[in-house]
């Protein structure tokens, strides 16, 4: 007991140490917040399209700093193991099993490695097999699972290519594989720390804008071009499930592949040279050719440049075909879209975006099909007369739905609705598909009849449902609405729509997500497929619920309200309270206002979840909403920081007039955006007792051609970039703050030194502020041991300044 106490005691002293900087090891923290980090993570659950069978994949709930710690090169936006040729942050499974829908229990899957890091999960098109990867000290294996059987064979030794991600695709029969494998002559990385430069780093403009966000992972010299490219060099090889190897195509820098529905072509992207030091690979010079399933070349069908200079604006887009895919209403027909503007939203124009297709052997000129009004935003192929295709404007949050008929380009295509895509209520669903002959998604279809799949936010609380909807006339009627009144019921997949058979997924507040199978069109109870326990059985008890309530301006807000288990409700202990939330931006009040949380969604504890506290004596104040409004033509960041507090503001007293909290001991926290948000808030209020700020950015100079939502440069509006930067306000800063941040945040605009730079200028002007770095994290955090610790600093954090501040009179 004694040494226990001790131990305490230097725990304490070195929390409260005033040293500019410490010697700490990794700590865990109380067993309250222990016990609900450390529970074991549910097996993800994959389900065939008939939904026969399930196929479960065990996992980790987190990675080791030891895995993190693996050799990593971060090029181009990539960040690779070198030694084992993939993702170095892909996150594995660890076993798998399969059962039988209808059975209870699940078959051991036979003949899998020991201490296997599987990933890469790949049904064949048939469904009879599921392809996989296996990571080993040396590199990545080819594995696949015999669906029938429950049992897994090696296909290859681990000499595959995963780093530019999934190696592999089927082939039509199901029967063989194109893969990825590393080139027999690989050459040598280059060890920059003990390279010899032969000259410097030159780059040069010559007078044309190029305004890029502020990409990390870049190219940064030739060592880096030279060590990227040989990582992503591969050759092509068929390999059927026998094992036996081909060679399809020599070595060259694939970037992608896909087969036609029919399996006759295949689809085939290289990266090409020259790279660039400003733009992450997908913007590198690339070439894509047809060929053969045999390998014969049919054609070059698109080459596009290097992409450096996009014009201004979320909605710009480079010259030329773009979006090229197969169409899967076809045995082997390409479409694509072309800027009709010049890919220069600033142009004013009748048409934003042109529709193409080509069909085999394409030799022929390619076919219009439509135009669209807003930026194409994809197309979801039915029968030889029916389409839809969807284009969008961002600026002004408008989203259009197109019925046209791709047999007869000439008819004029249909709107089928047009409307504010951040209005939650007023969305119609997604449009219901099913497996073709050739196993691709298309539309569902019963003459001019479809079906839509809806997310059911509502007035009423969280209700998907399914509607049936007459294409010619547009009306819309309702099948089946879930009842949502003790659970949320949400639509996972349509197993069959002419049956009215559908998969879906029941939670409530203390039942865990589990899978059910349910016939809309018969009244008979739904089927239950998964059974997961709760793992969670110390927050069951805690009280939940979506709160409502106002702004200053009349917006309509809420937040989902925890309070500790046993609270009374009648005696109303004020209790010290942590908000936490993420400002969003919109364009109408109307659409800021809508709920969109259910009180019936699982309490689960993920590793950013402020949910831990509630354990711990504090109502905790989660999701609350922080819109930034701008209407008309006004930006919503012109009035960013009043809207803020107001947001802050409102829902302090929301849950002070309830008679909960203490409203002098409330901390307020956020993760990016909503560490940018918690820093200003402290900044530019007094209305709480400290913060925590994790992974964010301070100073928007250093992110000088736009920012979240914030699509002007600096130069253009640079008293909103400095009124908003807390950097710039750093005087200001009277309250607490807890600055957390990964070493190796990869996020655009969030690097490692917006924390670091901050926390200087703070210390300086004698704040009070801690800042963390977690080593080898990124922009969202993996280890257990970063995890556990990142709870223990927030906790020693809230229980010094918050819990146990000092009660104003």
């Amino acid at each position: 007991m004694k040494n226990i106490f001790s131990l305490a005691c230097i725990v304490i002293l070195t929390y409260s140490s005033s040293f500019a900087q410490l010697d700490l090891k990794y700590q865990k923290p109380d067993k309250a917040i222990f016990d609900l980090a450390d529970a074991p993570m549910a097996p993800s659950v994959r389900i065939n399209s008939k939904g026969d069978k399930i196929v479960l994949l065990e996992r980790n709930r987190y990675k080791s700093i030891i895995e993190l710690s693996e050799q990593e090169l971060r090029l181009g936006g990539l960040r690779i193991n070198p030694v084992t040729n993939i993702g170095s942050r892909v996150r594995y499974n660890t076993g798998i099993s399969v059962q039988i829908v209808g059975e209870r229990n699940s078959m051991a899957v036979k003949g899998l490695p020991a201490d296997g890091r599987f990933a890469n999960f790949s049904w064949s098109p048939d469904e009879n097999f599921m392809a996989f990867t296996n990571t080993t000290l040396r590199g990545v294996e080819l594995w696949v699972l015999d669906i029938n059987k429950a049992e897994v064979t090696k296909l290859s030794e681990d000499k595959l290519n995963a780093n530019m991600g999934r190696p592999f695709s089927w082939y039509r029969d199901s029967k063989s594989l194109l893969v990825r494998f590393l080139p027999q002559a690989k050459k040598a990385l280059i060890e920059k720390s003990t390279a010899i430069p032969n000259g410097p780093t030159v780059t040069v403009n010559d007078g044309k804008k190029a305004q890029n966000r502020t990409y990390q992972d870049l190219l940064k010299d030739k060592s880096d071009e030279f060590n990227f490219e040989q990582l992503v060099r591969s050759e092509l090889y068929k390999v059927s499930l026998s094992g036996k190897k081909e060679l399809w195509k020599e070595a060259a820098m694939y970037k992608s592949f896909s087969f036609s529905p029919d399996g006759q072509y295949i689809l085939l992207t290289t990266i090409e040279k020259p790279f660039s030091y400003l733009v992450p690979m997908y913007r590198f010079p690339s070439k894509t050719i047809i060929y053969t399933q045999e390998g014969e070349m049919v054609r070059t069908i698109l080459e596009v440049p290097l992409i450096e200079d996009l014009p201004k604006g979320f909605m710009a887009e480079r010259k030329g075909m773009r979006n090229l895919s197969w169409r899967s209403d076809r045995p082997s027909s390409l479409y694509w879209v072309e800027a009709l503007d010049g890919g220069d939203p600033a142009k004013e124009v009748d048409f934003r975006d042109e529709l193409f297709t080509l069909d085999a052997p394409f030799n022929q000129k390619a076919q219009s099909l439509l135009k669209t009004k807003y930026r194409f935003g994809g197309v979801e192929w039915g029968n030889k007369q029916i389409a839809v295709a969807y284009n969008y404007w961002w600026n002004s949050r408008t989203l259009q739905t197109l019925l046209f008929d791709p047999s007869h380009p000439e008819k004029d295509a249909r709107v089928l609705n047009e409307r504010n895509y951040q209005d939650r209520y007023s969305d119609p669903g997604s449009f219901v598909t099913s497996k073709n002959q050739y196993g691709r998604y298309t539309l569902t279809l019963d003459g001019n009849k479809a079906y839509l799949n809806g997310r059911g936010y509502s007035k009423e609380g969280v209700r998907p449902f399914i509607d049936e909807i007459n294409l010619k006339t547009g009306k819309t009627s309702r099948l089946w609405r879930a009842d949502g009144k003790t659970t949320l019921e949400r639509i996972s997949d349509v197993i069959n729509m002419k049956k009215g058979v559908i998969l879906t997924s029941v939670q409530s507040k203390n039942d865990y997500p589990n899978y059910y199978i349910r016939n809309i069109k018969k009244r008979i109870a739904p089927q239950q497929i998964s059974f997961t326990e709760n793992p969670f059985k110390s927050i069951q008890n805690v009280h939940k619920e979506v709160i409502k309530y106002k702004r200053e301006d009349g917006v309509e807000l809420s937040a989902t309200l925890y309070l500790p288990a046993g609270y009374d409700m009648e005696k109303k202990e004020k209790l010290p309270m942590l908000m936490w939330a993420y400002p969003e931006e919109f364009k109408d009040k109307a659409s800021a206002g809508q709920v969109t949380t259910s009180p019936n969604e699982f309490v689960y504890p993920w590793y950013g979840s402020p949910i831990f506290w509630v354990n711990r004596g504090y109502v905790v104040l989660d999701d609350a909403s922080f819109p930034i409004i701008g209407e008309g033509d006004a930006e919503p960041n012109d009035t960013f920081m009043k809207q803020l507090v107001d947001n802050a503001k409102a829902a302090i007293d929301a849950v002070d007039n309830l008679g909960y909290i203490d409203r002098n001991r409330v901390a307020v926290g956020g993760h990016s955006y909503g560490a940018f948000m918690t820093a200003n808030l402290l900044t530019h209020s007094n209305l709480f007792a400290a913060g925590i700020a994790r992974s964010g950015a301070y100073n928007r100079t250093l992110t000088p051609f736009g920012f979240q939502s914030e699509e002007r440069s600096y130069w253009e509006a640079p008293q909103v970039y400095n009124k908003m930067s807390p950097f710039m306000n750093a005087d200001k800063m009277k309250t607490p703050l807890l600055l957390i941040h990964g070493k190796a945040d990869n996020n655009s605009g969030t690097y490692t030194m917006q924390s670091e730079r901050y926390f200087n200028a703070l210390k300086g002007l004698g704040a009070t502020v801690r800042l963390v770095v977690l080593p080898k994290e990124s922009h969202g955090y993996a280890a257990k041991e970063s995890i556990l610790h990142m709870l223990w600093e927030q906790d020693q954090w809230l229980d010094k300044y918050v819990k146990n501040r000092q009660k104003k009179n």
